[in-house]
């Protein structure tokens, strides 16, 4: 509006030469909106944001009731960016709608996903059909997403990496150094070199596997119950299986550090209508500026030229 203000003040100017008292306009400017709760990217092991591949640019990321949102658009294709924000290998599980995008699998975070070295970024755009192709990534209704038509509809609406640290070799150990036996059982050797036996070395050996086992247990308990998913509201979007891209990759192996993810990263999306509906998108108030007391001087604020009066008879 401002731009089309000036642009018919400067045609005043050409058509009559002077610069008319009233070239600003009586509409005063509101002060600026507080700014959402936005960013385009989130994530620390990897820094991730979701990619509008038409424009290339990243999607506005909304955080609102600790979850974070992005507004798709049915026909756009987009891809998942993700960059290593570490220096070592992290390897990330990324799932679509509850489907594994590299294996088709209902996802768990154990299953097979990409390594990225230190500080490497990549498009991630499709779902992975060989080494070298992919079915691209594209907002659709629901009916039509590639969850839905393979009868898993229940998880419509959402992405998800899971990261993994690799875990690190251990240095080889030296070997024991052998004491001479002069006289005495096992138990005076250990007493005259300082080095625990076999025997008392058992218990604690078996405590702390009983340890490990416990805490395995009750780590993927904990990851069982922060990957539950709450009841939430019908989406109006999925992601169908695309038309075929080519996209290279290769193959490693990866240890995990350990069977439980270092993070996990969940991102919703659905229509921007949705989401305005829903308050996750805050929509600014029409621009309006405070009625003073008494006439009006501009109680209209169209931009037009004096008309005729109406005819007396």
């Amino acid at each position: 509006m401002k731009r089309r203000l000036l642009f018919s003040t400067a045609l005043a100017w050409t058509a009559l030469g002077v610069l008319p008292a009233c070239a600003e306009s009586p509409v005063r400017p509101l002060p600026p909106l507080s700014p959402p709760s936005t960013s385009n990217r989130i994530g620390s092991l990897m820094q991730l944001s979701v990619i509008d591949r038409a424009s290339g640019r990243e999607l506005p990321i909304y955080r609102h009731r600790g979850e974070y949102w992005v507004a798709g658009r049915p026909g756009t294709r987009y891809a998942i960016r993700a960059r290593n924000a570490m220096g070592e290998r992290v390897m990330a599980v990324m799932s679509v709608d509850g489907v594994n995008i590299v294996t088709g699998e209902t996802a768990g975070v154990l299953q097979n996903g990409y390594v990225f070295s230190g500080g490497e970024r990549s498009d991630i755009t499709g779902w992975r059909k060989s080494d070298s192709q992919i079915a691209a990534f594209e907002f659709t209704s629901i009916g039509n997403s590639y969850a839905s038509r393979t009868g898993r509809p229940d998880d419509v609406g959402v992405i998800g990496v899971a990261m993994f640290r690799e875990r690190v070799p251990m240095p080889p150990l030296a070997p024991p150094i052998a004491f001479p036996r002069r006289d005495g059982s096992a138990r005076e050797m250990e007493r005259r070199s300082g080095a625990p036996s076999a025997a008392s070395e058992a218990a604690p050996a078996a405590q702390a596997r009983s340890a490990d086992s416990a805490l395995g247990a009750e780590a993927a308990a904990s990851a069982k119950g922060s990957l539950a998913r709450p009841a939430p509201p019908s989406p109006s979007l999925g992601t169908a299986h695309g038309r075929r891209e080519t996209s290279h990759v290769g193959h490693t192996s990866f240890e995990r550090a350990q069977s439980t993810p270092d993070e996990v990263v969940r991102i919703r999306y659905d229509s921007r209508e949705n989401l305005v509906a829903a308050g996750v998108i805050p929509v600014p108030p029409p621009a309006r500026w405070p009625r003073p007391e008494g006439p009006s001087a501009f109680p209209g604020s169209e931009m037009g030229y004096v008309p005729d009066p109406p005819a007396r008879y």
